[in-house]
């Protein structure tokens, strides 16, 4: 059954993105709609957008509508458009190149796309070289995209008949009634909702196949094994380059790779997910903590420590429970009366559970003692360490680990304080992004998911409070790159979140601060209002780091190890030229760690070139050099990491300016 236009002959009223109206009788298409504003326009369209969302530029419309035509300048629509067509691309080209093999999905992702494949024999990086080029032929060769609708039963049947069994079982699955959309590029065709290019000479050949993984059939480790293609997409060649240099760059920033050349941390088997963390790395977590300490402290916090193990029926009434429990670890904990069993305890054992956040620890210190609407707002800080049970295969160095420690806190207000207290949580967030070298950062507003706690009305009061608290910090603007994020939120309140971009344009999520009415009152807390009744506090649970792991690793690529001084574990190293200068090394590190700075001295038999090559590869930010001429002069020879020219200075003075480089940016005058 073909896609075919609708007979409706109503008129259908167009409304454009500049106000303007245009009327059709019966239908109207995306592409009769571009040819009609003029031919450079139908020539450029890549597709259309009806009512915000995205549709086929061949899709017939019947009804009136709020439209756009899509084209190269809209990057982001564009760029969907482009990998998903690539990911098809792809799997055309492999499907030529490997008949048998079985395609499974292929989303468009972050930067790109992938396919899952299903084939006994294994890929190799030499095959994506083959898939690639036979991708440009097919671009060359233009075939046309058309979509149609199936019957249910006729499309598991075709997938089946053409060995596709993984494409049938999806088809199955699907709900009754669902449309059963393919489309076809030229005889190839898939399962797909769309939508897609008018023809594969639109994507053009800004792509590239990335890598190769392994993948379950659906995501579980108990399905088939499959083969997993990735490519990135882009919208010329510029583009695409500036990628693939991004990707070089990004290597070379690895902080698993830094972070041994640095002496920072490793990780292995025998604690799978947790970082042991070296002197040198210590001291860069030290330092951090410090100085998060000196902003909380200044800005109100109250810093408290909680258990790391807690019972079970704690987690089910905050309602954890159920939503992380495959996520905790838990442990059996031998009660001595088993009358009492409930659904929390069997054989005798009542579960407990390492903490995977610290939320309902630090209501229950809330709870200690009366509270009066006077007490409020009280700010609660800890570095909280917690645990979750990641899957081995999604950790990734400091980046996902399974114990952390969170720089975390929950403010305790009242209605009336909210957006003031969101308002200083966004100054304060703004301040430590800047001090710790993230210049650029967006904010965004992740608004009520689906499946959530709480009544609407109490979900849209907690949106528009955080909403309104980020207007009057000034950061609701395109400067803070502000968006809100529909069914983002978590389960039991709205969040903002920040977007730091890092030296190579790199985004990562880092902070938060969550508007909550749920948990409160799920856990029985109140204070006593002017009116002398009870009512629940609203919970603002806020974090900037995020965690230490996570932030340390991000600061580690951000500045490819090279640490502003303030922060790099060793600051100042100091190198004789020859053993004769030995002594005058050591009295030049006292000096320097008599005025607080982190210093050592190099006293080994190697050449000086050497060592100023090892200590460059340890990010070393400054090396004293010392020979004859500056130890009869009472000076030393500066050498910075990277090109910067070399200088010599008295003792003293070198001293002195690398103190005051050395003092952390809070502490400044």
């Amino acid at each position: 059954m073909s896609d075919n236009a609708p007979k409706a002959q109503n008129n259908v009223r167009i409304t454009l993105p500049d106000g303007s109206e245009r009327t059709y009788e019966g239908h109207v298409t995306g592409a009769q709609l571009a040819a009609d504003i003029g031919p450079g326009l139908a020539k450029a369209a890549l597709a259309w957008k009806v009512d915000g969302e995205l549709w086929d530029l061949t899709r017939p419309l019947a009804r009136d509508a709020q439209v756009a035509i899509v084209t190269l300048k809209d990057e982001k629509d564009a760029l969907e458009l482009i990998r998903h067509d690539c990911a098809h691309l792809m799997a055309m080209a492999v499907q030529e190149l490997f008949p048998g093999t079985q395609v499974t999905i292929g989303p468009v992702i972050d930067d790109g796309f992938y396919y899952d494949f299903a084939r006994n024999e294994p890929f190799h990086l030499d095959d994506l070289e083959k898939i690639e080029a036979k991708m440009r032929e097919l671009v060359d060769a233009d075939h046309a995209t058309t979509r149609e609708v199936w019957d249910r039963g006729q499309a598991i049947q075709h997938f089946k008949d053409l060995g596709e069994a993984y494409k049938a079982e999806i088809i199955s699955d699907l709900p009754e009634g669902q449309d059963i959309s393919i489309y076809f590029h030229g005889p190839w065709h898939d399962l797909c909702r769309g939508p897609h290019l008018m023809s594969l000479g639109k994507i053009g050949k800004a792509f590239k196949l990335t890598k190769l993984a392994g993948a379950y059939w659906r995501g579980d480790a108990k399905n088939a094994q499959l083969q997993r293609i990735y490519g990135t997409a882009w919208r010329d060649s510029k583009e695409l380059k500036a990628y693939l240099h991004r990707l070089e760059e990004a290597e070379k920033r690895d902080h698993r790779k830094l972070g041994r050349e640095m002496d920072l941390f490793h990780l292995q088997a025998e604690a799978h997910g947790s970082v042991f963390w070296h002197p040198k790395g210590y001291i860069v977590w030290r330092e951090l903590e410090a100085y998060m300490r000196r902003q909380i402290d200044a800005a109100g916090y109250q810093e408290v420590k909680t258990p790391q193990v807690m019972d079970a029926r704690q987690w089910e009434q905050s309602g954890h429970w159920g939503k992380y429990r495959e996520n905790m670890f838990v442990i059996p904990d031998e009660v001595p009366n088993t009358e009492d069993e409930g659904p929390l305890v069997s054989d005798g054992a009542q579960w407990m559970a390492l903490k995977p956040m610290n939320c309902p620890a630090h209501v229950l210190i809330f709870k200690q003692g009366i509270k009066s609407y006077r007490d409020l707002p009280l700010r609660i800080y800890e570095n909280g360490c917690c645990h979750r049970n990641e899957p081995h295969g999604a950790l990734h160095g400091l980046m996902r680990v399974r114990q952390f420690t969170q720089d975390d806190a929950h403010i305790f207000c009242r209605e009336d304080q909210i957006v003031d207290e969101v308002q200083a949580f966004c100054q304060l967030a703004d301040r430590i992004y800047k001090d710790l070298g993230f210049e650029s950062y967006s904010v965004k507003l992740a608004l009520r998911p689906e499946m959530r706690y709480g009544s609407d009305e109490m979900w849209d009061q907690a949106e528009s409070e955080l909403r309104d608290a980020v207007v009057r910090a000034g950061m609701a603007t395109e400067e803070f790159g502000w968006e809100e994020l529909p069914g983002e939120g978590a389960f039991y309140a709205p969040k903002l979140e920040w977007h730091l971009t890092d030296a190579i344009g790199r985004t990562w999520q880092v902070g938060t601060i969550q508007s909550d009415r749920v948990l409160p009152e799920r856990l029985d807390a109140g204070y006593f209002g002017e009116d002398s009744s009870k009512h629940p506090p609203v919970m603002l649970h806020r974090a900037i780091f995020g965690s230490y792991e996570r932030f340390i690793g991000i600061l580690i690529e951000h500045y490819a190890g090279k640490f502003p001084l303030w922060l790099a574990p060793t600051q100042v190293v100091v190198a004789p030229i020859t053993s004769d200068g030995d002594a005058y090394a050591e009295e030049v590190v006292a000096a320097l760690k008599k005025a607080g700075l982190r210093a050592e001295a190099d006293l080994r038999s190697e050449k000086i070139n050497y060592k100023v090559r090892e200590h460059s590869v340890a990010k070393v930010p400054v090396m004293f050099v010392v020979g004859k001429k500056e130890m009869a002069e009472r000076t030393v020879t500066i050498r910075r990491l990277g090109d910067n020219p070399q200088e010599t200075l008295d003792i003293k003075t070198a001293i002195h300016n690398l103190k005051e480089e050395a003092t952390p940016p809070d502490l400044r005058p």
